[in-house]
């Protein structure tokens, strides 16, 4: 797990989109961000500060320093006093505007960071939402594999001695690509679970009687991706005569809860002599066609009853003679 999950350094951000640092020393970067969203202070300008949130970073854009431009020297110490304060991470000035005179006197006083971008506001507002939305997403550690079958990534659980990792071993051998074996870190983002593997486990495979291999350089760098969406999750059992397994597949659909979001999840009994690589492709091929729409339980029961008919009509043809 990363240290500073929940968090990221004001540096970080800066280092990412190369921004023009204006004001404050090195040591001003340390502040956190915290809250996945930015603040255009309007009201916060007009001297209304009800509901603001304080911990969100601020942008100057082309609006702002019109109304900034408007103020009396007096109003701009206040307000931009209030709006540098200990709990506002940063300050971003779009467009490569210049930076307010007394806007830079206050910072300065208090180390506080600003910086520039060329960027027009909106461009600017999508890229950090969504770059804060990935590095403060929610995240759990999950154990099982994690690996993309014809394009669905599928988180495949179950008790340790499953042999979850040489199943994954058989899928890679057939095209299948692995994101993580043993652990797998979950991130929320939107509404989707996203996985991928702990730094230290990058890339290998733990296979019973051979030890940790190393992926990439067995099978190629393109049986490796970094992270993916969980799509399914398979969770494999120890075979057991007396169980109630899924037979026709319109039973019950049941799922797995991964930070609030709910996944499909399919239960699949192991057993000596079962091929269970080629069981997994078969699921999720079943997946991706009721994705598309197309329901083999439903088209059973449809030719079901069209037998039925016909042999309701073959006896009434009988009752005739």
């Amino acid at each position: 797990m990363d240290e500073f999950q929940g968090r990221v350094p004001v540096r970080d951000i800066v280092s990412f989109f190369k921004f023009e640092q204006l004001t404050g020393n090195e040591e001003s970067l340390n502040r956190w961000v915290v809250v996945p969203d930015v603040n255009r202070p309007g009201f916060e300008l007009a001297g209304f500060y009800k509901m603001t949130e304080p911990r969100r970073i601020v942008i100057i854009g082309n609006k702002e320093q019109e109304f900034i431009a408007e103020m009396s020297e007096e109003d701009q110490r206040a307000r931009f006093a209030q709006i540098t304060d200990p709990y506002t991470p940063m300050m971003i000035i779009t467009r490569n505007n210049p930076l307010p005179p007394i806007l830079k006197e206050v910072a300065e006083a208090s180390n506080f960071p600003i910086v520039r971008t060329d960027l027009p506001t909106y461009r600017l507002t999508v890229d950090l939402i969504t770059y804060l939305d990935e590095r403060l997403a929610p995240e759990t550690s999950l154990p099982g594999v994690l690996i993309s079958v014809y394009g669905k990534g599928v988180l495949i659980t179950g008790e340790s001695g499953m042999g979850k990792s040489e199943i994954a071993l058989e899928l890679i051998k057939r095209g299948s690509v692995l994101i993580a074996d043993d652990l797998v870190d979950c991130q929320r983002i939107h509404n989707s679970v996203y996985g991928h593997a702990p730094a230290m486990l990058k890339g290998m495979l733990e296979i019973r009687g051979i030890g940790v291999i190393d992926v990439a350089k067995m099978f190629g760098a393109s049986s490796l991706e970094d992270r993916f969406k969980v799509d399914e999750v398979i969770n494999l059992v120890k075979f057991d005569p007396n169980a109630d397994y899924t037979r026709i597949g319109d039973e019950h659909e049941n799922f797995t809860d991964i930070l609030d979001v709910q996944v499909p999840t399919i239960t699949l009994p192991v057993k000596e002599g079962r091929n269970m690589g080629v069981i997994i492709e078969s699921a999720v091929t079943n997946f991706r066609l009721q994705e598309g729409g197309f329901n083999s339980p439903a088209e059973l029961k449809k030719r079901f009853r069209e037998y039925l008919r016909q042999q309701e009509e073959q006896q009434k043809e009988k009752e005739k003679i």
